[in-house]
């Protein structure tokens, strides 16, 4: 069944280095918690706040874990006064047999409580 698993992390800085960090640990994380390989996912979508926009985080799934099959969006998030800034978030649509487990990084961890 298609599922929708979710993520969030806060980048360091509006730098590559510290997007493409953000992103591979977010997406890695949410690989491992997941069982999720690239023939189970259909769509991935990040979105960003607007005062990150130094690359976009989906290349750094395809150049640095080979995801080159699966298709990707990156758009920014909706600004909202007040809003958790340098987010990176995720949505992953994915088969998967088990409830998904979502994944809440660094800043990130705040927008569940």
């Amino acid at each position: 069944m298609l599922k929708g698993i979710r993520g969030a992390i806060t980048a360091e800085s509006n730098t590559t280095d510290s997007i493409r960090e953000a992103a591979i640990e977010l997406f890695t994380e949410l690989i491992n918690k997941n069982s999720l390989s690239e023939e189970n996912v259909s769509y991935v979508e990040f979105s960003v706040t607007k005062d990150l926009d130094a690359v976009y985080p989906a290349k750094f799934v395809r150049q640095d874990l080979g995801w080159g099959k699966t298709a990707f969006m990156c758009v920014q998030e909706m600004h909202v006064k007040n809003s958790l800034p340098m987010c990176i978030r995720v949505l992953i649509l994915a088969d998967i047999n088990k409830e998904p487990e979502f994944v809440y990084l660094k800043g990130a961890s705040d927008l569940r409580k």
